[in-house]
């Protein structure tokens, strides 16, 4: 799994729809995730710490969690299928974890209000990410390859900890 942080809600070009903007650590690969305006501006004012006069659903739910001494310990974006992102909450209480389906977007909306990380596996990012910095992308494979090419077949072996079969 790799955390990532949420970069900001941007619009599609071609649609104009609402997309979440997820970034890994070192901002190499984005994760934008399709959401309903509603959704993105709940993302939005999380964003921005606007607290609204009255609890909004998110705000309700992270106060609940709250009240309830339930610790949102993260979140998990686990799976995509025909376009459509899962996520779980991880929750704790009282020593028992639980994880809760909801949308990405809900979940996002939460862990922005309780400061929870989030987390997607690999497989996700590997399927649905785009490549932010490509100069460091093919600079990292050209480095990458010239290491290769200056070893020696018995130098990849010992480096790769295999040992020789007789």
């Amino acid at each position: 799994m790799i955390e990532m942080k949420v970069a900001g809600i941007v619009l599609n070009a071609a649609s104009r729809s609402p997309m979440i903007l997820l970034k890994d650590s070192s901002e190499r690969r984005a994760l934008p995730i399709f959401v309903g305006q509603d959704q993105a501006d709940a993302i939005i004012k999380a964003l921005e710490g606007h607290r609204p006069s009255r609890p909004l659903t998110h705000d309700l739910i992270a106060n609940i969690l709250d009240d309830c001494n339930v610790k949102l310990e993260r979140i998990i974006i686990h799976s995509l299928s025909d376009d459509i992102f899962y996520a779980v909450l991880c929750v704790e209480f009282n020593g028992v974890k639980k994880e809760i389906d909801c949308r990405p977007s809900d979940a996002v909306a939460v862990a922005l209000r309780t400061d929870s990380p989030i987390w997607v596996l690999e497989e996700v990012i590997a399927d649905a990410s785009i490549p932010v910095d490509r100069d460091a992308d093919n600079a990292e494979r050209e480095e990458f390859r010239a290491f290769i090419s200056s070893l020696s077949p018995d130098q990849l072996i010992k480096k790769g900890g295999y040992k020789e079969q007789r």
